[in-house]
């Protein structure tokens, strides 16, 4: 489901906030850390390693939103992935209380920012890793992981040539996977060409009119709060509101989106028709409405946009009961926005080539993976969703060194269990990387690079 929670480690993008340490200062020589912000992030190392106790390194805030459990949970990950944390680099403070810092891993860097309260404990309030950087990658090192991957997933690196793209490395690039809020690109798509028909403005004023769950922007505004479309853009794509996304799919038309979906290239559109806003996502997967999902689920496009339409008083936000957000995976195969790895970056090709500023601007808000993986990019675009058992991230950026365009993009479905928000963006910062590194003139060997995915068969879409 689109965006029910933010990809930002992305999202993502560690873009949650995870506890951090620095590696602490033994020289004897050496004088000890002067802040608050440099004495705590001194010891950033050892918390990772998790030679510090986390009750004594985090604030009482911090640990009821990330439990010791889950903190410890993605520790692992991140040392399964990149080795022991071994040093912190490039700290700077400007207030000795919040900071930035890159931290070393044998395998690898990440960027992260630490928020300290100068209180008596100097508790740590806030950690945010928001990239990892591996170093000796491969295109076929990370290939071979995403392939290991519990459920099925699909990923696509593409250099952009004119209207077309060109694949350089990809895994089931033609499955459809459920994606979540990236469906929100396909609004902003059409969006952005309305506007330049001269139908619409960016400047526009328009009621918020349809509240969601997870409108991490507009949570519990009054409805028909004036906003303008830009606004509304910017919410929808770097937060993934979800309440901005409705808003503007009743206000330009589902059909309308349709359309633009079809246009772009999406290869079986009709797995998103009628496309569904959010409020009615969540309804249909709750438990009030099981009756109307097992017509859905069975009918045709037809005979699932009349059961919307039929239904449109009932799909409210006041009768979705939210069990979605609390139980595992729930009809991710049936009831989700879907694309493949391919739609997507026909979708990236389409918003770039509208030459929309705003549009592109409002992608490159949130670039789901922190400056030290932006830095080779001069421009650096990013939609990811997620919901249980849903990871889906995407990037369009264009290179420093000799202003290409890439997509990179990456679905992970499992509808047994949650998947790992950690091991992706660790995944996707990677092929980021060597997208970056990628050679002007792609070699033989690299060039279309093809692996097979042991869980999704002969690449059929998945049922």
């Amino acid at each position: 489901m689109g965006g029910i929670w933010r990809i930002g480690i992305a999202a993502g993008l560690l873009m949650m906030q995870v506890p951090v340490t620095v590696s602490a200062q033994t020289s004897g020589d050496r004088a000890l850390p002067a802040t608050i912000f440099e004495r705590r992030a001194a010891q950033l190392v050892d918390v990772i390693n998790g030679n510090i106790a986390f009750a004594d390194y985090f604030a009482p805030s911090f640990q009821a939103a990330i439990p010791e459990a889950q903190f410890k949970a993605m520790n692992a990950s991140l040392i399964a992935q990149y080795g022991r944390a071994i040093a912190v680099e490039k700290a700077v403070s400007a207030d000795g209380l919040s900071g930035t810092l890159e931290l070393r891993f044998e395998k690898g860097f990440a960027s992260v920012t630490l928020d300290v309260a100068d209180t008596p404990g100097e508790q740590v309030t806030g950690l945010r890793l928001t990239g990892v950087v591996r170093a000796q990658d491969s295109l076929q090192q990370v290939a071979e992981e995403i392939a290991a991957l519990p459920g099925r997933a699909g990923f696509l690196v593409a250099e952009i040539d004119g209207n077309a793209f060109r694949p350089v490395a990809a895994a089931n690039a033609d499955v459809q996977f459920a994606t979540a809020s990236t469906f929100k690109l396909y609004v902003l798509d059409e969006l952005a060409a309305q506007i330049a028909a001269g139908e619409r403005q960016w400047t526009d004023v328009v009621p918020l009119s349809h509240p969601s769950f997870s409108s991490v922007a507009t949570a519990n505004w009054p409805t028909d709060t004036q906003v303008t479309l830009q606004t509304l853009a910017n919410w929808m794509i770097s937060v993934s509101d979800n309440g901005a996304a409705d808003t503007l799919i009743h206000l330009l038309g589902r059909e309308r989106i349709e359309r633009r979906m079809r246009a772009s290239g999406h290869a079986d559109p009709s797995r998103n028709i009628p496309f569904l806003t959010t409020v009615e996502a969540f309804a249909l997967k709750g438990g009030n409405f099981a009756a109307l999902r097992d017509a859905f689920m069975k009918g045709d496009d037809d005979a699932q946009r009349a059961l919307i339409d039929q239904n449109r008083n009932r799909f409210v936000l006041s009768n979705v009961d939210g069990v979605s957000f609390r139980a595992g995976p729930r009809f991710i195969d049936s009831l989700e926005w879907f694309a493949s790895p391919n739609d997507v970056a026909r979708l990236m090709v389409d918003v770039r080539a509208r030459g929309s500023k705003q549009a592109m601007a409002a992608m490159a808000i949130n670039n789901g993976v922190g400056p030290l993986a932006a830095e080779p990019w001069r421009y650096l675009g990013y939609k990811g969703g997620s919901e249980n058992g849903v990871l889906s991230m995407s990037l369009l950026g264009e290179r420093k060194s000799d202003g290409k365009w890439f997509v990179v993009t990456v679905s992970w479905n499992n509808p047994a269990a949650n998947v790992d928000t950690v091991m992706l963006v660790g995944l996707v910062t990677r092929l980021l990387a060597l997208a970056a590194k990628q050679d002007q003139a792609v070699s033989a060997a690299t060039s279309a690079l093809t692996f097979a995915c042991r869980h999704c068969g002969n690449g059929a879409t998945s049922q």
